[in-house]
């Protein structure tokens, strides 16, 4: 059943995580641009919104990363 758990949770961070990176800008554009700020791109990446989302892409990556880690322990 714990098994079955982590599964879940690493498949719903799989995805979490390819949605989180999409939101992030890339060279010019991304979240910030999407709601229509006129920010240049020098400071692209100090915005309140781009910060909380490196926060919340770190934070899903390090449960995605723990959820492999006990599955490989548990199935090895």
């Amino acid at each position: 059943m714990l098994t079955d758990i982590l599964v879940g949770v690493e498949t719903a961070a799989s995805f979490a995580l390819v949605l989180l990176i999409l939101l992030h800008s890339g060279r010019g554009g991304g979240l910030s641009d999407m709601f229509g700020s006129t920010v240049g791109t020098a400071a692209a990446g100090s915005t309140v919104a781009e910060k909380n989302l490196d926060r919340l892409t770190i934070t899903v990556a390090v449960i995605f990363a723990l959820a492999t880690v006990i599955l490989g322990i548990r199935w090895g």
